[in-house]
């Protein structure tokens, strides 16, 4: 017992030298760059960086990744963080938006991996997940975003993926494997509480997209205070592994959807 308060205790301490909340210069920064506005879903003060260290596409190790995020799952990033360099996933980079000055656009063509930004969902007009800091981008050059209209015409966002990362398949003839592929971590995400992923979708298809659960659940999280809402996060990533460990005769990817389907349709539950 006093081994695992140990390892508890030592968890816990390096996820907090990891994250830093936002202070009120930080967030009149980000308004100053557009990334949030007062009408934005949530306060700037329930915002939270994370910083980690991320292999690029050479492998080399940087210590400059930072990912803006609501506070109740900042503690979980860290470990993502850490379990995807660990297990040799590259991020070519991760700044946070207001690098870009809140424009989707210009960081998904410099293959930027991000979180918060305080706009809507991609044409459309309600806000996106990423407004509420729950979601994240990854390597959006590997990983696009493709709309496709009634009529057919698919629209691929950046534009530079539409001849390199259209094709998913990672094992191909005369071809080195990929590293960067969001298909390799979808399990990982999940085990770390973001339970969807935008390539499961039929339109638009987002590879670089994962958030933690439907809107509903999201508007829940933040409406609780920030202890009881971190531990009603926790029970979904308790629920999704426990799932995981009960069907190991199936299939992986099968398993992981099954599993992540369950946690999802936990989250529609009211007040579980």
């Amino acid at each position: 017992m006093l081994l695992l308060l140990q390892l508890t205790v030592s968890n816990l301490a390096f996820s907090q030298q990891n994250i830093t909340k936002l202070s009120t210069k930080d967030c009149k920064k980000l308004q100053q760059n557009k990334v949030i506005t007062k009408s934005n879903p949530i306060a700037c003060s329930r915002l939270s960086l994370v910083t980690f260290s991320h292999r690029n596409d050479h492998g080399t190790i940087h210590d400059d990744g930072q990912l803006v995020v609501l506070d109740v799952i900042a503690a979980q990033v860290v470990k993502l963080t850490a379990a995807l360099t660990q297990q040799g996933f590259m991020i070519e980079k991760a700044q946070p938006m207001e690098r870009y000055l809140g424009d989707d656009k210009r960081s998904m063509t410099d293959n930027n991996t991000s979180a918060f930004n305080g706009r809507a969902i991609t044409n459309g007009k309600r806000w996106s997940l990423h407004a509420y800091g729950v979601a994240v981008d990854i390597n959006p050059v590997q990983n696009p975003f493709i709309d496709i209209g009634k009529d057919g015409t698919a629209v691929v966002s950046p534009t530079q993926s539409a001849r390199y990362a259209m094709n998913r398949l990672n094992e191909r003839v005369g071809k080195q494997p990929r590293q960067d592929m969001a298909e390799d971590v979808v399990d990982l995400f999940a085990q770390h509480g973001f339970f969807i992923w935008g390539g499961d979708w039929n339109y638009p298809i987002d590879y670089q997209h994962f958030q933690v659960g439907p809107r509903r659940f999201v508007e829940r999280l933040i409406s609780l205070p920030q202890q009881q809402a971190r531990v009603l996060f926790e029970q979904k990533i308790t629920l999704y592994r426990r799932c995981q460990k009960e069907n190991k005769t199936i299939k992986k990817l099968k398993r992981r959807a099954h599993c992540a389907n369950t946690v999802i349709q936990h989250m529609k539950k009211p007040h579980v």
